[in-house]
């Protein structure tokens, strides 16, 4: 995992994204559909969202205020997107192997 500032902290979304959050992703991300988001993190400072990266109809779009880029949020937002699927994936593969 990468450094980061701080007071910054990087997590996954649960889905479907909390509207306090979803309004602060529309401002970040307006060109995304967030109904149709997969899998999102976000980059949080001060209980406000500086940056996000998703997975969506649209594909993986990553947005990051300007005055916080450059600072690790980009590779950290990868990061929890990554840990995300993987995680995601093992319980598919445990939840199939239960089925057989």
């Amino acid at each position: 995992m990468s450094s980061l500032p701080a007071r910054v902290r990087v997590s996954r979304l649960p889905l479907p994204i909390a509207p306090n959050v979803a309004a602060q992703l529309r401002r970040l991300l307006p060109a995304v559909t967030l109904n149709t988001v997969t899998r999102a993190a976000a980059a949080l400072a001060g209980g406000r969202v500086v940056g996000a990266l998703v997975l969506a109809q649209e594909g993986q779009v990553q947005s990051i205020e300007s005055g916080w880029r450059g600072r690790g949020i980009e590779q950290a937002l990868m990061d929890a997107l990554q840990q995300g699927a993987t995680q995601q994936q093992d319980t598919a593969e445990r939840q199939e192997a239960g089925q057989q």
